[in-house]
C-alpha cells in the first residue's frame, strides 16, 4: 500500500510540473506579439496649376457630328418621291381586284352575257322533247357556259386589251380603265337590247329617253338587255315546240282512232320525237341558231 501511494504521488507531481511549464509558455506569447509596427511614409503630391485644369475642362472630348441640314441654296421647297407607287398597281391590289371580280362573276354571267338566253332555249328544247331530267340541269348549264364563252370571246378579248392590260402596265388609272374596259361590253349589250325594252324601263323609272342609244346608262341598259334576251329565248322555244306538238297531235288522233284510250300519248310520241330530233341534227340546228343570233 505504501508503494502504491508513493507511485500516485510521483504521477501527480509530474502532472503538476507539466501544467506549470504550459502556463509559462502562454504568458510568453503576448510578449512576442508586442513588437513595434513599421510606419508607412506618405509623400505629398504636388498640386496641379488651376489654369491647366480649366483648359482641360474647356477642351473636352469631341461628340458625334449631327446630320447635315438641307442646302439653303435650293429654297424652301421639299420634293417627296413615292418610288413608283403611282406607276403600276401592287400585287395586293391586283389580288383584291381579282377576288372581287370572281365574287361578282356569277351575277355578271347571268345579267351581262348571253348565258341566260342559251340556258332558257336549251331548257325549252328538253321540255319540247318530253324529257324531264335528260339531259340534267348540270349538263345544260355547262353547255350554256362554254357556248357563252365562245360567243363572248371577242368582247372579253377587247375588254382585256383596252382596259385590263393598260391598267396593269400603269398606263391608265382605275377610273380610266373602267371607262375603257366597259365600252366593248356596252356595245355588245346595246346591239342586243331592244328599243321597246329601253323605252319601257325609261317610262317605269319616269326618266327621259336618252338622245342616242349610246347614252343609255348601265342601270337601264342591263335590265333592258335581260328582258330582250328572255323575249328572244321564248320566241326560239316557240318555234322549237311546233314540230313536236304536231307529232303529239298525230299520235293522239291515231290512238283515238284505234280505240286505245288508256294508252298515254306521251309514251308513244316520245320515240318519234327523239327520232325526228336526231335525223334533223336538232342540237346542231339549235346551237347554230343561237350563235348566229349574236353575229
Amino acid at each position: 500500500m505504501t508503494r502504491l501511494l508513493q507511485r500516485l504521488g510521483l504521477v501527480l507531481g509530474a502532472l503538476l510540473g507539466m501544467l506549470v511549464i504550459g502556463g509559462l509558455g502562454v504568458l510568453a506569447q503576448p510578449a512576442a506579439a508586442a513588437q513595434p509596427v513599421a510606419q508607412s511614409v506618405v509623400q505629398p503630391v504636388a498640386a496641379a496649376p488651376a489654369g491647366a485644369i480649366l483648359a482641360t475642362v474647356e477642351e473636352g472630348p469631341e461628340g458625334p457630328a449631327g446630320p447635315d441640314g438641307p442646302d439653303s441654296a435650293g429654297g424652301d421647297s421639299v420634293i417627296v418621291e413615292l418610288d413608283g407607287l403611282t406607276d403600276k398597281p401592287s400585287s395586293s391590289i391586283t389580288l383584291l381586284l381579282t377576288l372581287t371580280l370572281l365574287s361578282l362573276a356569277p351575277a355578271l354571267l347571268l345579267t351581262c352575257t348571253c348565258f341566260t338566253k342559251i340556258l332558257v332555249v336549251l331548257g325549252l328544247t328538253r321540255n319540247a322533247l318530253g324529257l324531264q331530267q335528260t339531259p340534267n340541269n348540270q349538263v345544260l348549264a355547262g353547255l350554256a357556259l362554254f357556248l357563252s364563252l365562245f360567243i363572248m370571246a371577242p368582247v372579253l378579248s377587247e375588254m382585256n386589251d383596252v382596259g385590263v392590260q393598260p391598267y396593269l402596265d400603269g398606263e391608265l388609272t382605275s377610273a380610266q380603265a373602267w371607262d375603257s374596259g366597259i365600252e366593248p361590253l356596252r356595245t355588245f349589250m346595246l346591239k342586243q337590247a331592244g328599243d321597246e325594252e329601253i323605252e319601257l324601263l325609261a317610262n317605269v323609272a319616269e326618266r327621259d329617253l336618252p338622245a342616242e342609244r349610246a347614252d343609255t346608262p348601265m342601270t337601264m341598259l342591263v335590265p333592258a338587255f335581260i328582258l330582250s334576251e328572255l323575249k328572244q329565248a321564248f320566241i326560239i322555244g316557240f318555234i322549237i315546240f311546233i314540230p313536236f306538238l304536231v307529232i303529239d297531235l298525230v299520235v293522239s288522233g291515231a290512238l283515238m282512232a284505234l280505240g286505245m284510250m288508256m294508252m298515254p300519248p306521251v309514251m308513244v310520241s316520245l320515240p318519234f320525237k327523239l327520232l325526228l330530233f336526231v335525223l334533223v341534227n336538232g342540237w346542231g340546228l339549235v346551237i347554230t341558231s343561237l350563235v348566229a343570233s349574236y353575229q
